[in-house]
Formats: structure tokens, sequence, C-alpha cells
């Protein structure tokens, strides 16, 4: 089948959404799929590079290096609707979308979504946000998706959330996959030695993890006041945090009012090829945030044999078993006190680092392609059966 892929991220961005882009296009290829991708440009210039279009763009002005598209990108659209996609599988509900569903509406290709983000944790961005809320935030998503096929939901609580918004569309549960190989593989003691000493973390010094994006959204901040409850002392074990975005310079400052300084280490951001050494680095991994549709990060921790200290969310269902691979906090003294249990007990980190390394298995690429592809043909054969294919080229006037 020929598959349009279409994102508002791409590869200039570290995340989720992009990680689950790359994934599917290789699975898809794999499989012996056509895929090309629409994407905004992270240059602001239109251009082709590959099987990827990219639209000329400006910034937004609402989160730090989000881009969006400008008129004038008709050649594009043009182009990929001569290709004639059998299904266009849209990423984001914004920007591309609007693109995607032009082009599935001018060629009668299958319209799939991803739901990847949870709106209503990302309002303080929007000038004005801070009087928007779930009714809001419902009303778009009803609008925006009432012309798709098919839904994919990462997790049971994303398609929940969704149907509270009164979408009410075809919805199948698909977690997100990623490369398994490339966290269970082993790093050089090499590279984890250097890694020690640009950390400043001394010999013997256990390392608890955070990684990802830091937006304000993911509560890094309790983090810091649960380690600040914990009370371990540096030369026991240090909190690093890795990552970038547009909470960490508040959050450095709330290290330094805490007190922390020598407890945790700022790491920034990080070329993603070092994700896995991090992982390794580490002795357990936590997170506090409540705004994941999945967390990729939850995964690369399981698949890396990290124990898990995580925020109580539904979308650790299936992630995170309490008391087998981790534990689930909902307040910062439990968090502290996890802590300082997995700490203590090398014997139990392993234990349920090798119960992570067996939950991981479920959550491979090869797996995550298998399932996309299925509900393509599926869609696309609910498609034929019901007579709606047509060739609508040329019905639009291209903009």
């Amino acid at each position: 089948m020929k598959i349009l892929i279409t994102t508002d991220l791409f590869r200039s961005t570290i995340n989720g959404v992009v990680t689950s882009v790359l994934n599917l296009e290789e699975e898809l290829e794999k499989q012996g799929h056509e895929v090309r991708i629409l994407t905004v440009s992270d240059t602001g210039k239109a251009y082709q590079e590959g099987n990827v279009w990219y639209l000329r763009s400006v910034p937004s002005g609402i989160y730090p290096g989000v881009r969006i598209p400008v008129p004038g990108d008709g050649t594009y659209r043009r182009e990929l609707t001569e290709w004639m996609p059998d299904v266009v599988h849209s990423q984001c509900e914004f920007c591309t979308f609007s693109y995607g569903k032009r082009i599935a509406e001018d060629t009668g290709a299958v319209l799939i979504h991803t739901c990847h983000t949870l709106y209503e944790q990302y309002t303080k961005y929007i000038p004005m946000g801070k009087y928007l809320g779930t009714p809001a935030v419902a009303a778009c998503m009803r609008m925006r998706l009432r012309s798709v096929d098919s839904i994919i939901a990462p997790t049971k609580k994303v398609e929940r959330t969704f149907l509270s918004y009164g979408v009410k569309k075809k919805t199948a549960i698909i977690p997100t996959g990623i490369r398994l190989d490339e966290f269970s593989s082993s790093v050089s003691q090499e590279v984890l030695a250097d890694l020690r000493r640009e950390c400043g973390i001394g010999s013997g010094v256990r390392v608890v993890l955070s990684l990802g994006r830091l937006g304000f959204e993911k509560q890094v901040d309790e983090l810091l006041y649960g380690w600040k409850e914990a009370g371990i002392p540096p030369e026991e074990a240090i909190l690093l945090i890795v990552g970038g975005g547009p909470a960490e310079e508040s959050l450095r400052c709330l290290s330094e009012e805490l007190g922390l300084s020598g407890q945790v280490c700022f790491y920034g951001m990080v070329d993603p090829k070092m994700v896995p050494a991090f992982y390794q680095l580490a002795d357990l991994f936590v997170c506090a945030s409540t705004s994941e549709t999945q967390g990729l990060t939850y995964v690369e921790a399981l698949a890396s044999g990290l124990p898990l200290v995580c925020r109580r969310d539904p979308c650790l269902n299936g992630v995170l078993e309490h008391g087998k691979n981790g534990y689930s906090f909902r307040s910062r003294e439990e968090f502290g006190g996890y802590v300082r249990e997995l700490l203590h007990s090398r014997e139990k980190r392993q234990s349920m680092g090798a119960r992570s390394r067996e939950l991981a298995r479920a959550f491979g690429t090869e797996a995550f392609g298998r399932a996309v592809s299925s509900l393509y043909n599926s869609s696309v054969q609910d498609r034929v059966h019901t007579g709606l294919r047509t060739h609508l080229f040329g019905a639009r006037k291209f903009i």
C-alpha cells in the first residue's frame, strides 16, 4: 500500500511523536509498503528530502521550537495527491492534519489518526490558556477528528479520555513500539565511566534517573521535592536529570532553593544515540508526570532492565506492576520511601529489573508495525466494501 504520514514534528525534535513516526516508517517499509511523510520545515523553507516533504514554516510563538506551516505549498499537496495514497495517517491534530485531511478527501484515501497528546496539560503555553480547560479541548477534538475513519490510542487511558471528549470513532489500542535492542545491548564500561566523570558522579554512588523533555506539565519539580523528602546523602546516590525544555531554568532555581546542590545533576539535552547509555548508567528510573499518553521513556527504562518509581497514572497499566518491577507513588513521602527502599536493596533492584525486561517484550517495533498495518488493511477493505473509494483528484482547488 501507499501510506502518507503527516506530522507537525520530525527529526529535528526529540519526543515520543517523532520516535513513533520513525519506528512506524521503518516497520512499514520492511513490510513492503511505500511510505511518504509530510511535515513542517525546521528551516522555514519548503523542500523535499528523500521520501519527506517539508512545508514552508514560521515559528509558532506558542511553544519553544514548534513551527507552523504558512500558505503557499499547494505544489506539495498536488504531488502527494497525484501519488494517490491508500492511507493517510496523521500524527498531530493541528497543522499538518489539515493537509492530510484534504489529501484524503481528494483521493478517497482512508484517514487514520493517532492520539499522542492530552492537550489540557498544555494550555499554559497558549495565550489566555489559563481560561481554557477540558470542555474547550473536548470541543476542539470533536471538531478536528469528525472526518477520520479510525483512531489509534496508545493506551486505554487515551481511549477513555477521547471518549469523554465525545469523540465517537472506531478506536484501536496499539502501544507505540521502540527498538528494544538499542536499550538491551550493553554499553561499554569506558563510555559509562566517561559519563560518570562528566556528571561528577563518584565511584560507588548510585544513580536515580529522570530522562525526558523538561516541560512544566512533566512535573519534574515533584521529583526535586521528593528527593528532598528522601534525604539521601550525595555520597550514596544522586538524582540525574537528563533533558531540556521550557521548565529547565525554573527547575535549576528550585534545586538551589531546596539546597540540593551536589545531590542533583542537570545534564541538559543529549544526543539520541547516547540515551541508552544514560539508562545503563542508572540504578532506577523515576517520573512524576501524569500528562503521558503512553510514555516511551517508561518502555525504554523497562528494556534497559531498570526498576521504576513513577507517579500513579492509568497509562502505566501493563508497564509498571506495583511491587514487581517498581512502585507507583501518590505523594512525595511515598516517592522518598520507595526510592530509599530500592537504593538500599541490590537484590530487589535486580529482581525488579529482570521483570522490567520481561514486560518490555510486548513493546517492540515489529509488533507495533504489524498492528498498525493490520488496521490499515481492515480500514481499506471496509472502504472498498462500502464502495466509498473514489478518485476525486482535481475536485478541489489547490491553495
